[in-house]
């Protein structure tokens, strides 16, 4: 093997330990009693007596099976939603020619360099309000947050696809509707499927948006859930780890099984053939 390989064998192996460790002594501290958390104990790997208490605590004491569920409606919702109007919005955007379209796509560019802190509070005054703190409403400002990034990898996807094909389907007297749902949405699914999964991913791991406007704990997502395994006196490290490792286990699921649409959605659309 030349040098080369082995120095970027070397350099991946070394990245990948910096990148893994963090996850891995969350799994293992999972497995660990409150008391072995901390100390000499701590530097042993499962240490000396490894338990499941921490996950039968989460599950049967704690509120983060609720808070899976609350961040599942979520993130499916949100989803769904940011899709079907991103897709609009980017097939509009690429195919129609009108005054200041690169002016808009500046401006979609800037909102989502926006700090979230920024615009949190104008938000939490306008569920408040509305009455809409602690509800499934949630969904609109997550989707405002997402969709910006969700419009510019559309767009990119659309642009790929030739207008020949279009203008052969209205020859064929095929309607604006039909054309989109039947031949440019099915062309651009790369791109629709690497929209959702980001989307549903951000939209699981969100924390800000979620911890000011659901307070209340039967309406809590599980970053927020998390948060609150405390006592007065301490932080539940212990459950805090198992809670992690079970609330990843979907994401990690998600790009394992998809990473190579995932890759292969981000890569075509930044790339005219």
């Amino acid at each position: 093997m030349k040098k080369s390989n082995w120095l970027f064998y070397l350099i991946t192996t070394i990245f990948l330990i910096v990148i893994l460790f963090p996850f891995f002594w969350i799994l293992v501290t999972s497995f660990k009693p409150s008391n072995e958390i901390f100390g000499a104990e701590a530097f042993r790997v499962f240490g000396s007596h490894p338990t499941l208490d921490n996950y039968f605590s989460i599950v049967n004491g704690k509120n983060i099976l609720s808070s899976i569920k609350n961040s599942l409606i979520i993130s499916l919702v949100t989803t769904l939603y940011v899709v079907v109007v991103a897709t609009l919005a980017a097939y509009a955007i690429s195919r129609f020619h009108f005054r200041f379209k690169n002016l808009l796509m500046g401006l979609i560019l800037v909102i989502s360099m926006f700090p979230q802190m920024i615009v949190v509070g104008p938000i939490f005054n306008l569920f408040t309000t509305l009455h809409w703190t602690n509800s499934y409403f949630i969904v609109f400002p997550y989707s405002t947050i997402t969709i910006p990034m969700a419009v510019w990898i559309m767009v990119a996807h659309f642009g790929r696809i030739p207008l020949s094909i279009e203008e052969s389907a209205k020859m064929d007297g095929a309607t604006s509707f039909q054309i989109l749902w039947k031949i440019v949405f099915p062309l651009a699914s790369p791109g629709v499927f690497t929209t959702a999964i980001v989307t549903f991913i951000a939209a699981w791991n969100e924390y800000l948006v979620s911890a000011t406007l659901n307070t209340e704990i039967p309406m809590q997502t599980v970053p927020v859930a998390i948060s609150f395994l405390r006592t007065q006196f301490s932080i539940l490290w212990g459950e805090v780890s198992a809670a992690t490792v079970v609330v990843t286990i979907p994401t990690i699921i998600i790009v394992l099984l998809f990473q190579k649409r995932i890759v292969s959605g981000l890569v075509s659309g930044a790339v005219k053939e």
